[in-house]
């Protein structure tokens, strides 16, 4: 197993002592030193707002900005570069479909079906538009090893049907979902999907015309860039007829004291100065996932993740929450007795870090019965060793409240 570990500069220090392993790429990965590089040379060399100036560094920032965005229609495989929108995550990309596409089209009664498993960015603005539309959120079972029910799921159609909005893979459980035969149902009953593939980008390639989904959104955190950086993709068609989600400066065409006008994609969902720095980073951390290749990243996960399971499944009284056949580099679990926070803590103190709690999924919590859990999740920078260091630090964890 390759480690690149040593293209992380912030794993080369100790936590309380120890060596770091960091355990919690789920909620943010860490950053290459090519990208922190790149966003350094931007603030020495290129800064400048984009778009309207003529002088030199402006042209070079617009340069950079806009081959970020080619770069990100090439790894995804999306047919346009207008189809990428920039925006400050996945939370807002969800939140600009709901507000624009949904709260344009939706009726009182219409339905939007989504998961028991998804995360609260992926259930709360659909709630939002409930309350201002008086739509319905239909919610697809999971069973207890963490899959979906898919019988039920094509049973959850109705002609009032409107969108289906899934996660790629869990946050939580680490399941991947069927989203190419979820995206063929959808379409067979005329319903658009939106993904979220906030957890699904950094771990597997990601082609958005195979899976032919109509919307999907993901965050350049967790995929090795900088933070406040999110795409949505959308197909041309769903984009060009949706209202402006926000206006300000850059969206607009002409601006009079009677009436405004729009420009076309993309420019018409990117109000205001942009996040120039992080989204020309964003472009170098895919370029890093690039030159290590998909496959490779896959090949990493997978052989991670099993050799996890395999090892924590030996301690005793720990319980796994989600054993889906098919899962990205997550593992949640309990152990009996023991709080997920105390462990958290204990951990912390070992030098390695993973999250406690409800992973922004209190629902999913509920589904299983308890009120959080631990979970770690990999990353390209992790190792057999850091698998290792997690159980021993385990049985630590089982010797101070046994």
């Amino acid at each position: 197993m390759t480690n690149f570990r040593n293209d992380f500069p912030i794993l080369k220090q100790a936590i309380h002592g120890k060596p770091l392993v960091f355990l919690d790429s789920a909620a943010s990965s860490q950053k290459p030193q090519c990208v922190i590089d790149t966003l350094v040379h931007y603030y020495q060399q290129d800064h400048a707002n984009i778009h309207r100036g003529v002088y030199e560094l402006s042209v070079r920032a617009t340069k950079a900005y806009e081959d970020a965005r080619v770069t990100i229609q090439k790894f995804i495989h999306a047919p346009r570069a207008h189809e990428i929108i920039f925006v400050r995550g996945t939370t807002e990309a969800i939140n600009l479909v709901a507000q624009s596409y949904g709260r344009s089209r939706f009726q009182a009664g219409d339905e939007i079906i989504i998961s028991a498993m998804e995360h609260h960015s992926n259930i709360v603005p659909w709630q939002l538009l409930s309350e201002q539309c008086g739509t319905v959120l239909r919610v697809i079972p999971i069973s207890d090893s963490g899959e979906l029910d898919m019988a039920a799921f094509e049973k959850l159609f109705t002609p009032r049907t409107k969108i289906v909005a899934v996660t790629h893979a869990s946050n939580v459980l680490g399941t991947i979902n069927p989203i190419k035969e979820m995206t063929k149902i959808a379409h067979t009953h005329h319903v658009p999907i939106l993904v979220d593939g906030a957890q699904a980008l950094p771990h597997m390639p990601v082609d958005v015309q195979d899976l032919d989904c109509d919307f999907y959104t993901f965050s350049s955190h967790k995929a090795y860039g900088p933070t406040g950086v999110g795409v949505l993709y959308g197909k041309t068609e769903l984009l060009e007829k949706m209202p402006p989600y926000q206006g300000g400066g850059e969206m607009i065409e002409t601006v009079s004291f009677n009436k405004s006008t729009f420009k076309k994609l993309p420019s018409k969902f990117e109000a205001g100065t942009p996040n120039i720095a992080d989204t020309i980073a964003f472009a170098t951390a895919i370029q890093y996932l690039e030159k290590i290749g998909m496959q490779t990243m896959v090949a990493h996960d997978q052989a991670l993740l099993a050799y996890a399971t395999q090892k924590l499944a030996e301690i005793p009284e720990l319980r796994f929450i989600g054993t889906a056949k098919n899962k990205v580099g997550v593992i949640a679990f309990v152990l009996d007795d023991v709080h997920p926070h105390d462990i958290g803590t204990v951990l912390d103190h070992e030098g390695i870090a993973v999250r406690a709690g409800h992973h922004c999924a209190m629902p999913l919590m509920e589904r299983f019965a308890i009120p959080a859990c631990v979970r770690a999740s990999f990353g390209i920078y992790n190792s057999r060793e850091d698998v290792d260091a997690l159980v021993a630090g385990l049985f630590e964890v089982k010797r101070l409240f046994a």
